[in-house]
């Protein structure tokens, strides 16, 4: 039975073209895998095939003339991101994925196939589970302030995922139950807590008269 290995990772983050996980497309994905001191970077820079918002350029930098001469096709960094994901899942490593819902949901709506086959470790998702009345933003950033970690160079993709295995460190450190999780456990454990936070969610607009319809109970990947 295997358990989650802070020590033996693969950190997962992309910056796309916009916010709707079922609309956006890939502008760069980065895949660290970390096993002990080795860490291995893989960056990869995609022509989206679109024009990059004025928005998105904002957050990432990457603008569509720059996406269009050095990213690769679309399609081509798509394929790779999951061949990557899922060699990881076959060598049992469990994927860091921070607000795991948004990159994961941008994959299966771009490649229908794609599935979540092995453990996903989402440390914003942890941090709600685990420290859940703490008042403040939870953005990555946040987050890094939160747990001491050093942010460099945010809403790039490398340094996001980056980040996000540090923190996940800490937060394996912090809260050690969560080495004791096999990984069906830990998957059970973030998917009925996701649910049960975007239900309190969804109760709370509803209460005020707001719209709920797009709040999603699904975890990692959005229904």
């Amino acid at each position: 039975m295997n358990h989650f290995d802070a020590s033996r990772m693969l950190s997962f983050d992309l910056e796309t073209t916009g916010t709707n996980p079922h609309a956006a497309r890939i502008v760069t994905s980065s895949l660290i895998r970390i096993e002990g001191s080795q860490v291995n970077t893989k960056e990869l820079l995609a022509d989206p095939g679109v024009d990059i918002p004025d928005e998105a350029t904002a957050v990432h930098g990457i603008t569509t003339a720059y996406a269009q001469e050095h990213g690769q096709p679309h399609e081509e960094v798509l394929a790779e991101t999951i061949r990557l994901l899922r060699y990881a899942w076959q060598e049992d490593m469990a994927v860091i994925v921070f607000n795991a819902p948004y990159d994961l949901t941008v994959l299966r709506s771009l490649e229908p196939s794609f599935t979540v086959d092995g453990p996903v470790f989402d440390p914003l998702l942890i941090d709600r589970c685990l420290d859940r009345y703490r008042k403040g933003k939870r953005t990555l950033s946040a987050l890094c302030e939160h747990y001491q970690i050093h942010l460099d160079n945010a809403h790039n993709s490398s340094a996001d995922a980056l980040a996000a295995a540090r923190i996940a460190w800490r937060q394996v450190h912090n809260w050690p139950k969560l080495k004791e999780f096999s990984f069906e456990e830990l998957m059970e454990y973030q998917a009925v807590q996701y649910y049960e936070i975007q239900s309190e969610f969804r109760a709370w607009r509803e209460s005020k008269g707001q719209d709920s319809s797009t709040i999603s109970l699904s975890w990692p990947v959005e229904g």
